[in-house]
This record gives C-alpha cells, sequence and structure tokens, in this order.
C-alpha cells in the first residue's frame, strides 16, 4: 500500500526580505488566451488537468474566475454551499472542515504532482500550495512564481483563520490516491482528531 508521507511545511522567515511572489495577477482573457495557445501534447493534459473545473488550482473553482494567487478565506465558506454546482456533478475533490480544534483541508492533486506548502503573508496568515505542472526555465535565478506563473507551475493561497496557529500547519501527501490533506490546528486547540479524509464532510 502506497504510504501517505508528510510533507515538509515551509514558514516564511519573520522579517526576512521575500523575493515578491505570485506578483502577476492572472486575469480570465489572460487565462483564456494561455489554454487556447496550448495545444496538444503532454503540456495540455497536464495544464487542462490542473487547471480543470474542481480543480484546487482552478481559477472557476468558487463559481466564477478568482486568481488562485489571491488568498482566499475558504474556512468562511460553507463547502456545501459554495462547491455546491460542481458536487452535483461530482466534478470536484477538494474539501474542508472546522473541528473544535482544528481546520483540515483536503484535495486531490490532478496527476500525483508534487505540491510545496509554505506558510507566509503579513503577519503568516497565509497558506501558500504550489508546485510546477512543467518544468520552469533558467531564468538568471529569478523565481518562476515572480512572472508569468501559470505557464509553469500552479498556486492556491488559503488565508487563514485568526484563531489558527500557523506555527503548527501539518501537510502529507497519500500517494495511493493522489490527495493532499493539510491541518491546522486552532490556538488553544485539545485533543487529537482524525485525518481530513475522515473529519471532512464528502
Amino acid at each position: 500500500m502506497p504510504p501517505r508521507r508528510a510533507i515538509e511545511v515551509r514558514q516564511a522567515a519573520d522579517g526576512a526580505a521575500v523575493q515578491p511572489r505570485w506578483r502577476m495577477s492572472l486575469l480570465e482573457n489572460t487565462f483564456n488566451s494561455f489554454l487556447q495557445s496550448i495545444v496538444g501534447g503532454a503540456d495540455a493534459a497536464a495544464a487542462r488537468a490542473v487547471f480543470a473545473e474542481g480543480s484546487l488550482f482552478s481559477p472557476f473553482l468558487f463559481g466564477k474566475f478568482f486568481d488562485p494567487a489571491d488568498a482566499f478565506p475558504l474556512w468562511e465558506f460553507d463547502p456545501e454551499v459554495l462547491l455546491a454546482a460542481l458536487r452535483r456533478g461530482a466534478r470536484t475533490a477538494v474539501d474542508w472542515a472546522e473541528t473544535d480544534s482544528d481546520y483540515y483541508l483536503r484535495s486531490d492533486i490532478p496527476g500525483g504532482r508534487k505540491c510545496d506548502v509554505e506558510v507566509t503573508g503579513d503577519a503568516m496568515r497565509v497558506v501558500d500550495i504550489s508546485g510546477l505542472w512543467r518544468a520552469a526555465p533558467a531564468d538568471g535565478g529569478r523565481d518562476w512564481r515572480a512572472g508569468r506563473w501559470w505557464e509553469h507551475g500552479f498556486v492556491r493561497r488559503v488565508e487563514l483563520p485568526g484563531d489558527a496557529d500557523w506555527r503548527k500547519v501539518e501537510a502529507c501527501f497519500d500517494d495511493g490516491d493522489g490527495s493532499l490533506e493539510i491541518k491546522v490546528p486552532k490556538n488553544g486547540g485539545g485533543a487529537q482528531h482524525a485525518p481530513a479524509a475522515a473529519a471532512a464532510t464528502t
């Protein structure tokens, strides 16, 4: 049975100068032009899988176009309501939940791609989930995320609730079903809870 493996959750150094990321906004017309410009081959299949309707990284995940690089307050919304249209057609594999002591996020990752999880943003209030769907070109040491990031990678930035303990964010990947799970304890959280797959409603 393929293992569930922990993913290192990086935390931006407090007060350190961090290279700007996600600085180029992804607009709807830019995104549509980008998809139309990729025709045939592995690149087209990979891009369409990553950005497909219902994917965590789709700009249309929440019913209308929304740049995935803009932090979204996921846990302020009920997934049964926000994803209702996608759920009716079984077109999404994203879920989140809240217990007395933790917040959970679970998502299938298209193609089982490697994901990086990092806590960043003002006062460490944002979880960045990102990765590459095709190799980024060598660009003189420039971070691929600072340019037209969607041409090589994917991202979903999630704003943490006010009572979340960003220092204890955990992430794991299940190689069997290709799913990512993120657990965010609440400040002062108590008892241990089941993994996201069990805690989240489906």
